[in-house]
């Protein structure tokens, strides 16, 4: 059975489903695909695309290692446009991954929420950001975003569901998205392109 088979018995959920099927990647480079979500943070794509692409460029391979990273000095990393705080951040994650390790091997031995308490120990790295790593670099494909802003809009306006008590809406949206496990992430990726194509 097909993850569209499983989401489709969600009938208003269903109405969200027409754009697929989707696939998931992994991304080796762990620490790189986290340093892009860290710079892309509050951003339009179009402005994150191109603080990356000036990023990469600053290296002769276009991969750095994390210690490639951290030899830059900080006032090149604001030079492409990143702010004094995302330049920490950025050097947060490559330390961490020289220090602690951020494998891929290291982390598909464990579990969602325990790559997501390894990760959050950086500062700078929050739990939406490691769901993004989770779904987009490791593959996995039953993380749901509940912070997810879009995510959030989306399921308000599929389930017409209010807002006004925050701590009743999470409630809400936890128990709804229960039924789609264990193919979450996908319901996720559904949401974020019905949103944006509506």
């Amino acid at each position: 059975m097909s993850y569209l088979d499983h989401l489709s018995k969600d009938k208003k959920l269903a109405k969200a489903l027409h754009n697929g099927p989707f696939k998931l990647k992994q991304q080796m480079k762990v620490y790189l695909h986290l340093c892009g979500s860290i710079m892309s943070q509050q951003l339009s794509t179009k402005v994150a695309d191109v603080i990356w692409k000036r990023f990469l460029a600053l290296f002769p391979d276009g991969e750095p290692t994390p210690e490639a990273i951290l030899a830059v000095p900080a006032e090149t990393l604001r030079g492409i446009g990143l702010s004094n705080a995302k330049v920490s951040y950025v050097q947060n994650v490559a330390r961490f991954a020289i220090e602690h390790g951020m494998e891929w091997k290291q982390l598909k031995k464990m579990s969602n929420e325990e790559v997501i308490g390894h990760l959050t120990q950086i500062k700078g790295v929050g739990r939406w950001t490691t769901e993004m790593l989770l779904m987009f670099a490791l593959g996995r494909e039953d993380v749901f975003a509940i912070d997810d802003l879009g995510i959030q809009n989306a399921m308000k306006q599929l389930y017409k569901l209010d807002d006004s008590d925050k701590k009743a809406f999470r409630e809400k949206l936890l128990k709804i998205s229960a039924k789609w496990s264990p193919y979450r992430t996908y319901a996720c990726m559904h949401l974020w392109r019905w949103k944006d194509g509506e």
